[in-house]
Parts: structure tokens; C-alpha cells; sequence
């Protein structure tokens, strides 16, 4: 889709990619969309590779950062929250849940209820169990959590 609007992609699978190249191409671009699947395993990939360090770095140069799903999940300053909608079991390593710390808020995706492997009932419960703690954000498909100079706007 990004692409449809004129924008030059480059594809950049961190766990595959050399950190000096991941550190190369985070020069050259003009911003970076995180995409979504699985939380835990996102932020541990990021984690073990060096590739969260760059990217706090560059993002609080300047670099835009988008993220959708997992990828706006993991901007957070943590993702445990999200525990209840993904598997913590598949990055076994991963024990600090910390999330990258781009914005104070903690979005939880897909908050509409209507993805059969994500009912209503586990927003719910995200929210009873998580809300005293953290600042969460939830987010219908097709909503966005925008974080600029001026503040945090949902759009």
C-alpha cells in the first residue's frame, strides 16, 4: 500500500540482515514502518540483534517510525500488556518486556473485537488487568496513534 503512494520500499528482515547493514540502510531512509505478527518474538529478534538500540537512536534523531500491530505494540514502553493476545511462550529467551519507549502509551491493536483469534472478552480483560498500571491505547483497525511534537493524537 505504501508503495501504491510513491514511496521507495526496502526490505530490511532484521534477523536475517547483518547489524552493520541494518545500521546502513537506517541511514539511507526516510523513515521506518515496523510491521506486525507476534510481539514477544519481534522484540526479541530486535533485541538480540542490536537493531531496538539503532532504531531508539535514529527515531529520537528524527527518523519517523510507523508501526502496525506487533510493530506499534513494541514502540511502547512495554508489551506486556499484550499477553493476552500473543504468546510471551514463543520467545522463550525474553524475560525484560520493556518495549522500545517511543511513546508513553502501550496500543493494543485489533481493539474492536471482531478478529476471531482476538474476541472482545480479551480486551476486556486486558484492560481490567493492565489499565491501573499503564497507559494503554486501544486501537480499531484502521486507527492510529499519531506521536509528534505537539503531543499524542488518536487519528
Amino acid at each position: 500500500m505504501l508503495s501504491e503512494y510513491g514511496l521507495e520500499l526496502v526490505e530490511l528482515p532484521v534477523a536475517e540482515t547483518q547489524i552493520g547493514n541494518v545500521e546502513r540502510i537506517l541511514d539511507q531512509v526516510d523513515g521506518v514502518y515496523v510491521a506486525g505478527g507476534e510481539t514477544f518474538d519481534l522484540l526479541a529478534v530486535l533485541r538480540s540483534t542490536g537493531a531496538d538500540r539503532m532504531l531508539i537512536e535514529r527515531v529520537r534523531s528524527g527518523l519517523p517510525y510507523i508501526g502496525a500491530s506487533a510493530g506499534s505494540v513494541v514502540a511502547g514502553p512495554t508489551i506486556e500488556p499484550i499477553s493476552l493476545l500473543d504468546n510471551p511462550k514463543l520467545a522463550p529467551d525474553l524475560t525484560d518486556y520493556s518495549g522500545l519507549g517511543l511513546t508513553h502509551y502501550v496500543v493494543i491493536p485489533h481493539a474492536a473485537g471482531n478478529l476471531p483469534p482476538y474476541p472482545i472478552d480479551f480486551y476486556a480483560e486486558t484492560l481490567r488487568q493492565y489499565g491501573p498500571e499503564h497507559r494503554l491505547v486501544l486501537l480499531r483497525d484502521g486507527e492510529a496513534l499519531l506521536v509528534d511534537d505537539h503531543g499524542s493524537h488518536l487519528v
